[in-house]
């Protein structure tokens, strides 16, 4: 019944499941480019610039996002806090696990595969979503799940850009933990436990049976073949 309280969790629910979409099909892009392209200029630099959120301290890019908004927005009279300053932020540094977890997955693929198809008449476009994509389903499953969990576990960023209407679950539980224990934070942990456990089971299912329907067609090719 606190609806201060169910509001931040769900601003932090929308902001975690936007984020990690975005940082999805970023981040897959990127993989794309690191994994594909063997050597072009200034890419030392792109995966230098892709991989830095992954060790830079969160107050350092937390003040640094904070300081590009307000160069950027406050001209055009946009306020620089608030949850799309925060969803960006979100997306910068989440962007960057995702990467790092398709870029494995993208390693390890069997190039064969794109090559047998690009043989038999398919455009790059159509090999990507009907060889590659499905192959690394389970790869972008695991990165979303994980960019989600980071997105809404964040305190330290979002507490540089969030603005008065846009404050985050983290936030709120800081905010109500320093003034003492309150059994709503503990019935509100126990459902976030279930959330994402439920989700964390969605997702495994997802990826067994992707992987178990790969192994099953590969099994069907080589008997075929």
């Amino acid at each position: 019944q606190d609806d201060s309280m169910l509001g931040a969790a769900w601003i932090s629910l929308k902001i975690a499941f936007l984020a990690a979409t975005a940082a999805v099909v970023i981040g897959t892009l990127a993989a794309m480019v690191m994994t594909r392209f063997k050597k072009f200029r200034g890419k030392t630099l792109f995966g230098a610039l892709i991989t830095a959120p992954l060790v830079m301290p969160e107050v350092v890019t937390g003040l640094s996002l904070l300081l590009m908004f307000v160069t950027v927005f406050s001209p055009l009279g946009i306020s620089p806090k608030g949850m799309g300053s925060i969803w960006i932020a979100h997306v910068t540094f989440t962007m960057a696990f995702v990467t790092v977890v398709v870029s494995s997955r993208l390693a390890e693929l069997d190039r064969s595969l794109e090559e047998a198809a690009m043989d038999l008449g398919a455009n790059r476009l159509k090999v990507f979503f009907v060889i590659t994509l499905p192959i690394i389903m389970p790869a972008l499953m695991s990165g979303w799940l994980l960019a989600f969990t980071l997105s809404l576990d964040d305190v330290v960023i979002s507490s540089f850009v969030a603005g008065p209407d846009s404050t985050t679950l983290p936030m709120k539980i800081f905010s109500s933990v320093r003034l003492g224990l309150n059994p709503k934070i503990n019935a509100l942990a126990t459902l976030l436990v279930l959330v994402v456990s439920t989700a964390a089971m969605i997702g495994w299912w997802i990826s067994f049976r992707e992987e178990k329907r790969r192994a099953r067609d590969m099994q069907l090719a080589l008997a075929q073949g």
